[in-house]
């Protein structure tokens, strides 16, 4: 996975426009480790048409905040700026696939 998104460079990657799926994660968290592989199985597979990353809580704290992340996994989906979706907890692979659908036919 190529995209980490950080308190430092959130508003430029968001600048781009493109949507935007944001897994807030922690190092710690046995989900987040159990998802990480699905996450990295879809940047792949919906490169260019959405920037699938993830964000490390205890590295971005003010990104948490803004976000009022308060569990782990969490994942967002944002479209011009705006969280349009959010899933909370690890899923499986199908089911990240629908709800990534769906964002994209928004």
């Amino acid at each position: 996975m190529n995209t980490i998104f950080t308190d430092s460079n959130f508003s430029t990657i968001a600048a781009t426009g493109t949507p935007l799926i944001v897994d807030f994660y922690a190092t710690w968290c046995g989900p987040c480790k159990s998802i990480a592989p699905i996450i990295e199985e879809l940047a792949k597979e919906y490169e260019g048409k959405v920037t699938i990353g993830k964000c490390d809580i205890d590295d971005s704290p003010e990104l948490c905040e803004q976000f009022g992340i308060r569990s782990v996994p969490t994942i967002l989906f944002i479209k011009n700026g705006q969280v349009v979706d959010k899933h909370v907890g690890a899923a499986t692979k199908s089911t990240f696939v629908q709800k990534i659908e769906h964002f994209l036919a928004q």
